[in-house]
């Protein structure tokens, strides 16, 4: 099963080659500019918004949502598209609300607007956390994932891979922001007309099975009537997938927290507008927002078809590792099932998510030490082209150490699930810092080292303390662990704040005022609808 045909290798180099060609010229479009630091970075001024909203949606889909979501979809059922339809309307949130803060007060990282804010130590100690995040989290665990779909389809070993998307992406990542926002765009279509191809197969292998002729529309029928317990939004506390998506938490609670921190206060994805003018940013977010919504028609619905053909009795070895049931291994033996060319199409869309977000990473991660470590504390002095020299640097080394750490991860049942739980140990703690420093002038310095300090500290004991007294303690969902580390540390800054007063918080405060809240007619209906149908899908799947 796990083999290309000369058809499924002519699509995908087709795929590397337009990838390639279309990265070298944008990367030679504008030579004047190549050596600016801020044009690598930033690509300052030359993003268009259907290029920030698509290089946002393909920085964050990847192997994550097409291996790890599906498997997740395959266990949970459409309950998980709640990380996919709040974000979209986080998105609107960031767009109003935060997105202009950065913009005015011209923020182009995130330790630089703790920086400004605060000071150099809450700014680096939080820059480590990131860094050390998106190495050893993120950029891990997409290439663990894309790995595992690309040795599962094809005659590459799962080692191989990891050198051959490292490299891939670190070539992508090499030509600067500019490179990177411009051929997201192809990326983004091609995984967007990948990932329906493998759905629409999905649903017509369904729908043949159960004697309809291959009628998506019947498969669409099956799905509901076979796994009515995998179409329902929020689960109540008797579920036993509870404790990953806890009831309402997932609008209101720890949800709304991850995706604030993450879509709010995370390098990788704000960088994306931070190039732009507002009107520019808001539109390619809400770009965004609507890609957003379509997501788990190509990530979750083929993870709900697998569950029933499994049960069906169908792809059981497959589905297995040494005899233990993988959700992961939904899509890549999906994938298996297409015919010569769609494979080959489905592949390259699997690439593209992966090597898109490997890049967007990468580069966030070049621009936070670049900008944030090196030229803070190594070589104040620095001109341009070092600067984007040693971005490069950065880029080569994150990948290489995450490639070598990579085969850790093997032992992972459902790889999303370890993201979005590790991930969220620091999110609280920066959520509490970025909106208090936004919003709150009395915010102290103190404060904020506190939040940074004890996010990670307290994530930890809420984690393993129920284990450490044998059940004494509490063992709530770690979306709920996440709002009551995000209350109990914003408590705590405004206590710290209250108790010692600090003028200087005052002085470094962040300019903000409501005129920068106002929005476009258009960005208002776009918004509105967006939230409709939003409303829509809940009340129908509730």
């Amino acid at each position: 099963m796990n083999h290309l045909d000369i058809l499924d290798y002519v699509v995908f180099f087709i795929y590397f080659i337009t990838i390639a060609g279309y990265g070298y010229y944008i990367y030679h479009k504008k030579k004047t500019t190549s050596n600016s630091a801020k044009d690598f970075f930033l690509a300052e001024g030359s993003l268009t918004w259907w290029a920030i909203g698509a290089s946002l949606i393909a920085s964050n889909i990847s192997a994550e949502h097409f291996i790890g979501m599906s498997g997740s979809g395959f266990a949970l059922g459409l309950a998980i598209a709640s990380y996919e339809w709040m974000a979209a309307a986080t998105l609107i949130i960031v767009a109003i609300f935060i997105l202009p803060v950065y913009l005015k007060n011209k923020i182009f990282t995130m330790p630089q607007f703790l920086s400004k804010r605060y000071n150099d130590k809450v700014s680096t100690i939080m820059a480590v956390f990131w860094l050390l995040v998106y190495v050893f989290v993120n950029l891990t665990s997409i290439i663990y994932l894309g790995a595992l779909a690309i040795s599962s389809i094809s005659p590459i070993s799962f080692e191989w891979c990891i050198v051959g998307l490292s490299i891939f992406s670190m070539v992508v990542t090499l030509g600067g922001m500019k490179v990177i926002g411009y051929t997201d765009v192809i990326q983004v279509m091609v995984l967007i007309f990948g990932g329906l191809i493998t759905t629409y197969l999905a649903l017509s292998l369904l729908s043949n099975e159960y004697g309809f002729g291959g009628d998506i529309f019947k498969g669409l029928s099956v799905l509901r009537k076979e796994a009515p317990d995998h179409f329902h939004m929020i689960f109540d506390s008797s579920d036993k997938y509870y404790k990953e998506l806890p009831g309402l938490s997932v609008l209101i609670g720890g949800m709304l927290i991850n995706n604030l921190a993450y879509w709010g206060c995370n390098q990788y994805i704000v960088q994306r507008a931070l190039g732009a003018d507002l009107n520019t940013a808001r539109k390619g977010i809400l770009f965004a927002a609507f890609l957003k919504l379509l997501v788990p028609v190509i990530a979750v619905l083929p993870g709900i078809v697998m569950y029933v053909l499994h049960n069906k009795g169908l792809f059981h070895t497959e589905m297995s590792d040494a005899g233990v049931l993988k959700p992961d291994h939904a899509y890549p033996t999906l994938m298996n099932l297409l015919p010569a060319g769609l494979k080959g199409i489905a592949f390259a869309a699997l690439t593209a998510a992966i090597v898109a977000s490997l890049a967007g990473k990468a580069n966030s991660i070049s621009t936070i030490f670049s900008l944030d470590i090196y030229k803070k504390y190594f070589n104040r002095s620095a001109s341009d082209k070092k600067m984007v020299n040693v971005g490069r640097w950065a880029v080569v080394v994150s990948m290489t150490i995450a490639a070598i750490v990579t085969p850790s991860l093997r032992s992972l049942d459902q790889a999303y699930q370890f993201i979005q739980e590790y991930v969220g140990f620091i999110s609280p703690g920066v959520l509490a810092i970025f909106l208090l420093g936004f919003y709150w002038k009395r915010t102290t310095t103190a404060a904020a080292m506190t939040g940074a300090l004890i996010t990670i500290p307290l994530s930890t004991v809420l984690k393993f303390l129920p284990g450490w007294t044998n059940g004494a303690f509490p063992d709530y969902p770690f979306l709920d662990r996440m709002a009551i580390d995000f209350v109990v540390i914003v408590l705590l800054m405004i206590v710290i704040s209250l108790s010692r007063p600090q003028k200087a918080a005052t002085e470094n405060s962040i300019e903000v005022d409501t005129s920068m809240f106002k929005v476009s007619t258009s960005f208002a209906i776009g918004s509105i609808l967006i939230m409709g149908i939003l409303t829509a899908l809940y009340t129908v799947f509730w």
